[in-house]
């Protein structure tokens, strides 16, 4: 049951620079901790009272007890498929009377190597873990009894930090998968660190598709143009406002946006600006809050929402950890005239309370009716927000 938490607490455990095992009561503590926090919240009752939202709009509860919920897939079926990072399990949440809630939560896989990243294609469910991406065929023929997954690609970096993957299939059908640096701010010469990467269905014809990337999480294509849309996490310890998180567009291959020597408009780093190449650097599209953790993103092409929501960009900010006044803990809502941003504004808030979260926001998956998931890996649930108003 604890196999997750305790997995990566022995990875806590080892220092990351000289690989040597820190003190026992140090992560036996931080053991202890995490599994009365995990008890704590199975027991917990969702302060949803405390979201605003524009008016209309509702939140309830989709799934809760999902310890570490991240990265969300659904299936033509209607089964939603859950990622984690800590926790080292894969989930699946079945829908078989279509009423819109799953019937259960069934453990697809235990013990991987931060599995963050779900996807679904063709009746296979692929699982991006650090190092390689997994493919459990037919999934769907026998959620409990499925066979054993196959290895898809497994020539990605080992390094943890910043190494959980999101991904998803474009529309030219290939799995898109970004490589975060493996620090807060760096030169690798590995180039595979630092970008969105692509590759077949099958694992062949791995190649990198854009550079200068810190660490890129939520993606989408925008659903006219086709053209590929991220948020991109930026660097720490240059004070509470910079740099700004970004949201990126890439319409066309190898283009560089600037990691690690500009972030924001231009802006050049303190400590690497001076290092920059005679290259095109290309800035965001808009520039998001600072150390806000801009996960998730997702344009939304529903109809429940009223038609201004159609075709904007909602994005889930995970919060920030070490700013001196806590901010991010929502939903935001960008908004396009063509593939400029004209509006970034808040949509759903209220999982931060002062300085106290209760809640982190990481995922968005659109439902079949025009409903929002939205995965929160602090309090092991998935939300649901519907609209009820006029349009």
């Amino acid at each position: 049951m604890y196999v997750g938490p305790i997995r990566q607490i022995l990875r806590v455990a080892q220092d990351d620079k000289t690989g040597f095992v820190k003190p026992l009561w140090i992560f036996l503590s931080t053991t202890i901790l995490s599994l009365c926090l995990a008890a704590q919240a199975s027991a917990y009752t969702l302060p949803l009272e405390k979201i605003k939202l524009p008016p209309g709009f509702k939140i309830s509860v989709f799934a809760q007890k999902i310890r570490d919920a991240r990265s969300l897939a659904l299936s033509p079926n209607g089964t939603v498929f859950v990622g984690t990072r800590e926790e080292g399990s894969v989930y699946a949440l079945p829908d078989a009377n279509k009423d819109g809630k799953p019937d259960k939560v069934i453990t697809i896989a235990r013990g991987l190597n931060m599995p963050n990243g779900v996807a679904f294609r063709d009746g296979a469910l692929y699982v991006a873990e650090i190092h390689r991406v997994l493919k459990f065929e037919n999934i769907e023929s026998d959620l409990q009894r499925h066979a054993a997954p196959v290895v898809v690609n497994d020539s990605f970096p080992n390094e943890t930090a910043h190494g959980w993957k999101y991904i998803a299939f474009g529309p030219d059908g290939l799995l898109y998968v970004p490589v975060g640096v493996p620090c807060n701010i760096c030169i690798s010469k590995d180039s595979r660190f630092g970008t969105m990467m692509r590759m077949q269905k099958d694992g062949s014809k791995l190649e990198i598709f854009s550079t200068g990337l810190r660490n890129s999480v939520g993606f989408d294509w925008h659903p006219e143009t086709k053209e590929l849309w991220f948020t991109d996490n930026g660097r720490d310890w240059l004070g509470d406002n910079l740099p700004p998180d970004e949201l990126n567009r890439a319409p066309k291959m190898g283009m560089n946006f600037g990691f690690p020597y500009r972030y924001g408009n231009n802006i050049p780093d303190p400590e690497f600006g001076k290092r920059a190449p005679n290259v095109e650097f290309t800035p965001p599209t808009q520039c998001l809050g600072p150390h806000v953790a801009s996960l998730g993103m997702h344009f939304y092409t529903g109809k429940m929402f009223p038609p201004q929501y159609r075709n904007q960009i909602f994005i889930a900010e995970h919060g920030s950890w070490n700013r001196s006044n806590k901010i991010g803990y929502r939903i935001m809502l960008v908004t396009l005239k063509g593939n400029q941003a004209t509006n970034y504004s808040v949509f759903a808030e209220g999982w931060l309370q002062g300085q106290n979260p209760w809640g982190r926001p990481v995922a968005l998956l659109q439902m079949p009716d025009g409903s929002l998931l939205v995965s929160d890996d602090h309090a092991g649930a998935i939300y649901r927000i519907t609209y009820e108003g006029e349009k």
